[in-house]
């Protein structure tokens, strides 16, 4: 029986990530190649907007009216059909490309999509623990599937190319297939098990409870605060590489002593390294928890950062090749060491009643607010190294970046006390 279940949540967690894997790390090359270069932390940012209120407002309903596994399904059928639009806008467009129509399009789409990351999450541990099983064991190696199918979309779209030659990284073709994956999503999650609503007698609840903003009530605990707000800080260099880490390395095609190599031309293929790395990452997180607690799961991952952006700063696609290889290494840990290890830490400290919300609340901080602030502060950051500079210097873009990851760790390590026993619930 748990074979079969955990088979089934390996196939959500493929399609939950391919989804994402087929845009994420090559938009901003396709933004720049229609004019939209100085945009590409907009369209990011949007990311970060809508993880402000929409995965919140989605726990929400999960934990109140709508059974999680429907729930996301229903978002992924909406962010598909969008994403859909904006790849067929794209394709009759041209190069004549409408900022408003194309970012109108993948707003609805991201707004529909970024609830999905903790609603996949809310719908495994519920049906993990419906079936006796271990959340903190018995996830990791089912997420790790979950970069299995973001590796594959992103070399899907990094090798393909439409009818002129043009690799799908670089074009709306990628958008199209992200929104044939969320449809099919759609399909799929109405075969999971359910994952029934927790909602309590409506009069014996307070307002907070009733539209489940109790789980704000998780600052009242200093620890658990200061966790969301490292959270948050952290969150910042989410999708720095995510939106510019394509467009630096495709950038190389234009220096002539490296034009030729093979990293300048399939960026998206040597990106993947990084949703290589984080598959072995997401392997290490139990273990890794089990003998050094959250505290210094989350400085390892604070330090990674520091290295990811710094040897994006030295590297190049020619002799410095292996530098850029080492920034896509240490990415495994950066991302999973906080953001898996995040929100199993939060799915422990809460009470099974406010788990969707608190998930929610996690989002909220690391990918909504966390990210938003990101994705624009780097753009001014890139804009003036980089697009709006006599001189582009990407390396100056990056270092300027692992200075703050250096900060952050630095902060954490001073300000947060792990708790002494983190299974805990915060009441």
């Amino acid at each position: 029986m748990n074979k079969s279940i955990k088979l089934r949540l390996i196939v959500m967690n493929v399609l939950q990530w391919a989804v994402w894997g087929s845009y994420l790390t090559s938009m901003g090359s396709y933004l720049a190649s229609v004019g939209l270069a100085t945009r590409i932390g907009i369209f990011y940012s949007m990311q970060g907007i809508v993880s402000i209120f929409m995965p919140t407002l989605m726990g929400i309903v999960a934990d109140k009216f709508i059974p999680a596994q429907r729930l996301l399904g229903f978002c992924h059928g909406i962010a598909g059909a969008a994403m859909l639009g904006a790849g067929l806008y794209g394709m009759t467009a041209g190069t004549d490309i409408s900022f408003g129509v194309l970012f109108g399009l993948y707003a609805v789409s991201v707004a529909f999509y970024m609830p999905t990351i903790a609603l996949s999450n809310s719908t495994a541990f519920k049906i993990l623990e419906q079936n006796g099983c271990d959340t903190v064991k018995d996830f990791p190696p089912i997420r790790v599937f979950g970069t299995v199918g973001f590796i594959c979309a992103m070399l899907f779209v990094n090798f393909m190319t439409n009818g002129a030659g043009v690799q799908y990284q670089h074009s709306y073709n990628q958008f199209i297939v992200s929104g044939v994956l969320g449809i099919a999503m759609l399909a799929y999650c109405m075969t999971l098990p359910n994952c029934p609503c927790k909602a309590e007698a409506g009069e014996n609840q307070t307002l907070a409870q009733r539209f489940g903003l109790d789980a704000f009530a998780l600052f009242k605990d200093r620890q658990m605060a200061i966790f969301f707000v490292f959270s948050m800080l952290l969150g910042v260099a989410l999708q720095i590489t995510n939106g510019f880490a394509n467009p630096f390395i495709s950038h190389f095609q234009e220096v002539p002593e490296f034009a030729q190599t093979w990293g300048a031309r399939n960026a998206n293929a040597l990106i993947s390294i990084s949703q290589i790395s984080e598959t072995l990452g997401i392997l290490l997180i139990p273990v890794a928890m089990r003998i050094f607690g959250i505290k210094k799961v989350m400085l390892i991952a604070m330090i990674a950062w520091v290295m990811r952006f710094g040897f994006f700063g030295l590297g190049n696609t020619g002799s410095g090749v292996w530098l850029l290889i080492l920034s896509m290494i240490v990415y495994g840990v950066a991302f999973d060491f906080f953001n898996i290890s995040g929100a199993l830490y939060t799915n422990m400290r809460t009470s099974e009643k406010l788990q969707n919300s608190a998930q929610g609340l996690f989002m909220l901080m690391t990918n909504g607010i966390g990210a938003t602030i990101g994705t624009l502060s780097a753009q001014a950051v890139v804009n003036h190294f980089v697009y709006n500079a006599a001189e582009p210097n990407w390396s100056a873009a990056w270092y300027a970046f692992a200075a703050y990851a250096l900060v952050v760790a630095f902060l954490f390590m001073i300000l947060f006390k792990e708790p002494k026993d983190s299974t805990q619930k915060v009441a």
